[in-house]
């Protein structure tokens, strides 16, 4: 009656191995750490650079504990926050030209646990340190930014049709053409507001001239602000990459608010850098009169500058500058139609197109080179010879090694540049301190809760308290497994939730204890009481939970931030108290009691 297949068993134990694998790498903390890399995206590490990193910090006589290559970077572990900083300058010094130095934290859990993908849980800003920002996007420079879009695209519009203008003047988001004669503005109002079908058009009879203004509709102004906060938010987040963060939190607050949140970062500056750059794009004429032997060695000519070019040369390339990114509506990876070779097909606007047709119809025979300006550093991806005038606002940029690194570069030049300005109006710092202290008050508010809680179902229900005790550990253990292998970020709203789980999983056992007890007291045998208080119990214990999980599912869903932390916490310390409280518990009493063939009493 009271007894398991062999099968369950089996299950059981290998679920408590598991989550023991899995809720090991929490328990070794971390360690301090240097992050290098490489200031361009499209740049990859390898174990050359690996070696560079040794031989600095070996010639430097610092002590290091481990170094790694991690993704698209190298981690250098160190046993203080000491040897930390000082090798930050170092590979500063050294490397840095080249790299981003950041100070990081790294988990100091063995190797053999990493080879079985058994990681730490992420820790949020609270309990691991770390910096805040809000930054809001300045909406009125974003509408504006659209208006002088629009403005010259207007001009390239009436040109093409040959509809002769005024001067286009732009007041705050609202653009106005004007014109000498009736009949020229209506043809302009005609052609334009066939194109621009975003925009309304009014015009208007003054005594100098007759007027055109184009404002946006309500329902495009919403989509340029949309697609602004969108874009930011898109370029933080790659800009937030490079800094290694296991779990940054970027999210949206409100209509015009940014949320900024990096765990783990010690380097403050480092960060607020990082999120302050952009990426562009910038198309210059080459300079075929410098002298390549003076250009080999840095010596630029006047008007000139010297940039270092993909194949590991350098050219010269004149000041002026003919077109930048600010002219780029999209971007996209593919293929040269002629040479199969990886290439990007940047799409221009009406000024651009307009700008790009004119150098290229003036320039056939010459080298046009196509920078790539990341960081402040430039490069040369391409420098091409103009074979004809190119139209169309179309661009095709070829030279990348890889379909990756067009990819790379696709996104660099779609999302590398912000969509409107934005300003920190909220700045905080978190110290490793106070999240350390944060970490110890939680985890000893969650310790004495289950020895109090263990007290009490011992003295109170005997061996079934023990039973239920070492079922509620058990759950702890599941629940803290299933957050690691979810690498899901704990917060110390987390931290309550699971105290919170842990607290209303012996419910399911007091229920189950009351029920044998309740068995017992109305004549049934011992074997048949424990039977029955694990059969008739479930369904309680069932319509409890799942009203729990209803309420931890709509936190979820209509909550944000720590509210969402606490809810996924709660929702899956339901499903594992579930288990642990009915399976896990009844496994033991079957081992216990179920064997003995004529059971007296139980000790309940």
């Amino acid at each position: 009656m009271n007894r398991f297949p062999l099968w369950k068993y089996v299950l059981i134990g290998i679920t408590l191995v598991v989550a023991f694998l899995y809720t090991l790498p929490n328990f070794f903390g971390e360690v301090p750490a240097v992050q290098l890399s490489p200031l361009r995206s499209s740049e990859k590490v390898d174990t050359v650079l690996l070696g560079q990193v040794e031989s600095a910090l070996k010639a430097a006589q610092l002590t290091y504990s481990g170094v790694e290559l991690a993704g698209n970077s190298v981690k250098v572990r160190f046993p203080s926050t000491d040897a930390q900083i000082k090798a930050k300058d170092v590979l500063q010094n050294s490397l840095g030209g080249r790299y981003t130095v950041a100070l990081n934290l790294v988990s100091a859990s063995p190797s053999w646990l990493t080879a079985i993908n058994a990681l730490p849980m992420y820790l949020g800003l609270d309990l691991r340190g770390g910096v805040h920002f809000l930054l809001e996007v300045d909406m009125k420079a974003a509408l504006e930014k659209a208006a002088i879009r629009y403005q010259n695209d207007f001009r390239s519009e009436l040109r093409s049709d040959k509809i002769r203008y005024g001067r286009i003047s732009r007041d705050g988001n609202a653009v106005t053409v004007h014109f000498s004669t009736r009949d020229q503005r209506d043809a302009a109002a005609n052609k334009l507001g066939t194109v621009f079908t975003d925009l309304i058009f009014t015009s208007e009879d003054q005594a100098e001239g007759f007027t055109l203004t184009a404002r946006l509709k309500p329902e495009a102004i919403t989509r340029v602000q949309e697609f602004a906060l969108q874009q930011n938010i898109t370029t933080l987040r790659n800009r937030v990459n490079e800094l290694g963060v296991a779990e940054p939190v970027i999210q949206q607050q409100g209509a015009t608010r940014v949320v900024v949140q990096l765990p783990g970062v010690q380097d403050t500056a480092k960060a607020k850098d990082i999120l302050g750059r952009t990426a562009t794009l910038e198309i210059r004429m080459v300079d075929e009169q410098a002298d390549p032997i003076a250009v080999s060695q840095g010596q630029a000519p006047f008007g000139d500058d010297i940039v270092p070019s993909r194949d590991g040369g350098s050219i010269a390339v004149k000041k002026d500058v003919v077109l930048t990114g600010d002219s780029i509506t999209d971007a996209s990876p593919g293929f040269d139609n002629n040479t199969g070779q990886a290439a990007v097909h940047v799409n221009l606007d009406g000024k651009g197109a307009r700008i790009f047709k004119d150098v290229t119809r003036e320039n056939v025979g010459k080298r046009m080179a196509i920078l790539l300006i990341e960081k402040g550093r430039a490069e040369s991806i391409t420098s091409p010879v103009i074979r004809e005038e190119i139209g169309g606002g179309r661009v095709q940029i070829t030279g990348m090694e890889s379909a990756q690194e067009a990819s790379d570069v696709a996104l660099l030049l779609r999302a590398g540049a912000l969509a409107a300005p934005m300003q920190i109006i909220e700045e905080r710092t978190v110290g490793p301190s106070m999240g350390a202290e944060n970490i110890e008050k939680g985890f000893h508010s969650n310790i004495w809760g289950f020895m109090a809680v263990t007290l009490f179902m011992v003295i109170y229900y005997r061996v079934f308290g023990l039973f239920s005790s070492i079922a509620l550990a058990v759950n702890g253990f599941f629940l803290i497994a299933l957050l690691s292998m979810l690498q899901a970020t704990l917060t110390l709203p987390g931290m309550a939730a699971i105290a919170l789980t842990l607290g209303m999983a012996i419910d399911a056992n007091v229920l189950i204890n009351e029920r044998i007890r309740e068995e017992l007291r109305n004549g049934a045998t011992p074997q048949a009481a424990i039977h029955a208080g694990y059969e008739r119990a479930w369904a309680t214990i069932l319509d409890s939970n799942l009203t729990t999980l209803i309420a931890g599912i709509a936190l979820f869903w209509l909550g944000s931030g720590p509210v969402r932390g606490f809810a996924v916490v709660l929702c899956l310390g339901i499903l594992t108290s579930m288990f642990s409280a009915v399976t896990v518990s009844r496994a033991m009493a079957n081992l216990t009691y179920g064997r003995q063939a004529r059971l007296s009493k139980v000790s309940i």
